[in-house]
Formats: structure tokens, sequence, C-alpha cells
């Protein structure tokens, strides 16, 4: 189920919209200025941010732009939906880092059509650069073998990265489960441990590495041939070509 966090001081709205995604199969949280939206993301990171502009103590932009600059919030999809309709405020909303700006009064289906849009396309982007970054060369010139043969019968070893890279063993299985891009919530059920608990490891991972965000990540990984662990499958169907 995708988790969305709606931020609006709106209580009606609030009520309304939470409804109407719940009835569609999200999970809405629901908080009521940038402050409090900034906290339950940090706790609770949502795969999609519905916000207002217009809210007390932190406004929507403010909000936007500090999530932006956190590694889990640069590339998790954000929405403004607001009364602000001026061409000034829907370009400012754009700059300052959002996906998408639709303004009050709206459709609900236009929401719900354009929060699908966004989540499929934040689901191809990851599709990709996880595909990208398991794909192995076949064929490569000057190979270890030095005559231009493939490889790709070879035994892989997969590289250890708590040995070859500054990780704690517990940072490392979170590493190899984020390179195959599970989100926080599949990576914690599959190593029993918190969603918390496994941004805290990500964000160390992310520092260590010298890294922003996940993208950045798989794509290291695969720039530096770390590859997911073989299942059982392709272990065997190894074993069979070799």
């Amino acid at each position: 189920m995708k988790k969305i966090l709606l931020v609006d001081d709106d209580k009606t709205l609030q009520a309304v919209l939470t409804r109407y995604l719940e009835k569609r199969g999200y999970s809405v949280s629901v908080v009521t200025s940038g402050v409090q939206g900034l906290k339950l993301f940090a706790q609770d990171p949502p795969d999609l941010v519905v916000s207002d502009i217009m809210m007390p103590g932190m406004d929507g932009l403010e909000f936007c732009r500090r999530l932006r600059v956190t590694r889990p919030g640069q590339l998790v999809p954000f929405i403004f939906l607001t009364a602000k309709k001026d061409l000034e405020d829907r370009i400012q909303g754009h700059y300052i880092g959002a996906d998408d700006y639709i303004t009050k009064p709206f459709e609900p289906l236009e929401l719900l059509a354009k929060i699908e849009a966004q989540l499929e396309r934040s689901r191809r982007i990851h599709s990709e650069m996880v595909r990208l970054m398991q794909k192995a060369p076949e064929n490569n010139e000057g190979n270890e073998y030095g005559d231009g043969s493939s490889a790709s019968t070879a035994p892989i070893k997969h590289p250890e990265p708590e040995e070859d890279l500054p990780l704690t063993p517990a940072e490392a299985r979170v590493f190899w489960e984020v390179i195959q891009g599970l989100t926080n919530k599949q990576i914690s059920q599959r190593l029993f441990i918190s969603p918390r608990t496994v941004q805290t490891h990500l964000s160390n991972i992310l520092t260590k590495l010298n890294l922003e965000n996940r993208s950045q990540l798989v794509r290291f990984a695969f720039e530096h041939g770390y590859r997911p662990p073989q299942t059982q499958e392709e272990q065997r169907a190894a074993e069979a070509r070799g």
C-alpha cells in the first residue's frame, strides 16, 4: 500500500481527501504544518507528499525547500495543492522543487491521476536504475582472460561491502537490499528491523560513500561492480551453464 503524506491545515479538506484516497487503496498520514511534515517525514518517509502552501508556522514553500535538501526528501514526488493561483506562485512552486502544482478548488479525480502519474514515474526511474546496475557486460575486449572471450559463464564473486567499503555488517545488509530497489518498508520486513532503523543505516551509508540519495547509491553500485547476490534459481542456472 502506497503511503501519502498530506500537509494541510484545512480540517475539512483533510477529512474529505483522506477518505477519498483511502478508499482507493492509499495510506494517508495528515499533519497541519511544514514543521510537523518534516518531523513525520523523518520518522516514516512516505511514497509521495501533497502539501498546501499557506499554513501557520512554516508554509509549504519552506517545507518543500527544506525537504529537498535532505537525502530522503530529494526524490520523493511532491505535489502542491493550494489556493494560490497566480502564475508567479506556480513558477515559484516548481522552482522550489515541486513535481506538480494543483490549485483549489480542484477535482479529486485530477489529483488522483497526478498522484498515480508521479508514483509511476518514480517507479520507472528506480526500476531503470536497478536494471542498469544489474546488467552484466557479456563481451568485453581485454577482459581478464586477455583474449576477448566472454566471461559471462565465469563464477561471479560478489564483493563484501563490509570489507571493501567502510560499512558495518548491518549497513552492508541494508546496502544490498537498497541496490535491489527495495523500499524502506520492504527492507524492514526482510531484515526484521524498523523502517526508521533502515533509514538510519541508509543515511550512514550515503554519508560514508559521499553520496546524496538512493539513485546515486544504485549508480555507485553499478559502476563499481556491486551486484545483488544471486538467488538460488540464478545460481543453479549459472552452474548449469558452467
